[in-house]
């Protein structure tokens, strides 16, 4: 995929920031590119990805689940990376950039913790500060993550402010860096923020793809999947799925919102469907607003997925029909949840279930070949499946 335009997805991304902020987006703007092509920086990157993080990860066949919907189901299988997800592999690479810049601290905002607990492992590993800003609300619903990054070293400042999740989060973070402009490095956890994070996180995600090109010509002898599908919150799991297909015409690529109680119920975060061009965080892309043009709150059972935006690249796929988007409710997703996990006996995150939940929308042929990107583990959000499904209840002896 090309880098984007002057900072541009067709309309969408560049960077709005404060003048307090030009010379740290400049110096990351002059330097990512000839820092993370480098030899010395890949041989490091692949290094790590492979003996720390695990790669590659496995694309697995999903008997039942294919066999159910009548097609080939394949699950990259993200959730059996270092930390559970693959937040890990743009931490990774977003350090060692911080690393070859100079700085000695890293700043990180999370939502369901995932991208928080992979900023704040690589920051364990290579010796430097870190400091995660994280809504209230989410660490209420996401204690044993908050647990992980604690017992790592990461200090964890809790945000009080808005709806206390991501984007409170990552206004906070935003305001430290602000503050903290020579010896600090923003770590972005998604494909958001103002020019160059999208591209590069994009970039470093896209080794998601690069895998399933290479493992579906040595285990299948195909050179392209039919369907990609994965789910979108700011999307850098999608992102990083579709990478190396986005100018493929012949693949697919779907991606799949959280709808909350419904697209038109007040209490959702599927932008693509209800969302007009603004901006927030920087960057210029789809946001649910007010009939003001103020910023809404999202809202999903999903602590990852509840934000009210989506990255630029995403919005502009939307706009030029190179993706689809499609949405799932908060009880779809926990109902493909547990077919998930009693089918294959993989736990999934609730971001992921949102992904799989579209499985049943879509008609597919016996013949496809659909990689569904399985962007986390379930361990995480194991309260709200006890709660969902009433798992402790004991059943009476007789």
């Amino acid at each position: 995929m090309n880098q984007p335009i002057k900072g541009y997805y067709g309309e969408y991304g560049g960077a709005y920031i404060p003048e307090i902020l030009y010379n740290n987006v400049h110096e990351l703007e002059q330097n990512y590119l000839q820092i993370i092509s480098s030899e010395e920086f890949q041989k490091e990157f692949d290094e790590l990805l492979k003996n720390y993080v695990g790669r590659p990860t496995p694309l697995y066949r999903a008997k039942k689940l294919s066999e159910k919907y009548e097609t080939n189901i394949l699950l990259k299988r993200e959730d059996l990376n270092h930390t559970g997800a693959h937040k890990i592999n743009n931490a990774i690479g977003q350090v060692l950039l911080a690393k070859r810049m100079g700085k000695k601290r890293i700043i990180a905002e999370t939502g369901a913790g995932q991208h928080g607990v992979a900023t704040a492992t690589v920051c364990a590993l290579m010796n430097l500060a870190c400091v995660v800003y994280m809504g209230q609300t989410d660490i209420e619903r996401q204690s044993a993550n908050v647990s992980r990054m604690k017992m790592l070293g990461a200090k964890i400042v809790p945000v009080f402010s808005g709806s206390k999740s991501l984007k409170d989060a990552t206004n906070e973070a935003i305001r430290d860096w602000m503050n903290h402009t020579e010896d600090s490095y923003y770590l972005i956890g998604s494909v958001v923020g103002p020019h160059p994070y999208p591209d590069l996180v994009a970039r470093l995600q896209s080794v998601i793809s690069h895998e399933i090109k290479l493992q579906l010509k040595a285990e299948y002898n195909r050179s392209e999947p039919d369907y990609i599908i994965a789910c979108i919150g700011g999307g850098s799991n999608a992102a990083g799925a579709f990478y190396h297909f986005i100018e493929n015409e012949k693949v697919k690529l779907i991606g799949v919102e959280a709808a909350g109680k419904g697209v038109h119920s007040g209490f959702t975060a599927a932008t693509m469907s209800i969302g007009k061009t603004g901006i927030i965080h920087g960057f210029k892309t789809k946001l649910i607003q007010n009939q003001d043009g103020q910023i809404m709150e999202a809202h999903s059972i999903s602590a990852g997925l509840d934000y009210p935006g989506v990255g630029p690249l995403h919005a502009h796929l939307f706009d030029s029909g190179c993706a689809q988007f499609m949405n799932a409710t908060d009880e779809e997703a926990l109902h493909a949840a547990l077919e998930l996990t009693q089918a294959e006996g993989i736990i999934p995150a609730l971001e992921s279930a949102h992904a799989l939940a579209v499985l049943k929308k879509i008609k597919f042929k016996r013949d496809d070949c659909v990689v569904m990107n399985l962007s986390g583990r379930g361990d995480k959000d194991l309260d709200t499946y006890i709660n969902a499904f009433k798992l402790n209840q004991h059943e009476k002896q007789n």
